[in-house]
């Protein structure tokens, strides 16, 4: 078939073509089972990471994301990478979750022309605090 033919919108592939939670999605069921070659091939080939939860760290490519990525998929707690909250955004897609130690981590991810993840910015957040029963946040006393 002749592309050339096709609107625009329909000739080329776009990031908005691709459900951008499900690869999101796809990332986290990746860190939970441990698959560190899935995991890697969601990246763009000249994507990048900066991580700002422990004093900060960037890498970019994929022989730095593998190295940043290994140890965290060997060892890492019961708790780990699990879902606290997805969204899209403006960006991408936000993600809360729980990173390998357990602990609670807000990352953006950003994502190229053909739906691959080009970017993920990744901080800690603070755990929720569970509501009362009426409503109100529970304080400590």
């Amino acid at each position: 078939m002749d592309a050339s033919n096709l609107p625009k919108d329909t000739a080329k592939n776009t990031a908005k073509d691709v459900d951008q939670v499900a690869v999101v999605v796809d990332w986290l069921d990746a860190c939970r089972r441990h698959d560190l070659g899935p995991l890697l091939d969601l990246y763009a080939p000249d994507a990048s990471l900066e991580c700002k939860c422990d004093g900060g760290n960037t890498c970019a490519g994929r022989a730095a994301l593998e190295a940043y990525w290994r140890p965290q998929l060997e060892a890492f707690s019961p708790d780990a990478f699990g879902l606290e909250e997805i969204a899209p955004s403006a960006d991408g897609v936000v993600l809360d979750y729980l990173n390998f130690e357990g602990k609670p981590i807000s990352i953006v991810f950003a994502f190229d022309a053909a739906g691959k993840i080009l970017q993920t910015r990744c901080r800690p957040s603070a755990p929720a605090t569970a509501p009362d029963i009426a409503g109100v946040q529970n304080r400590a006393r």
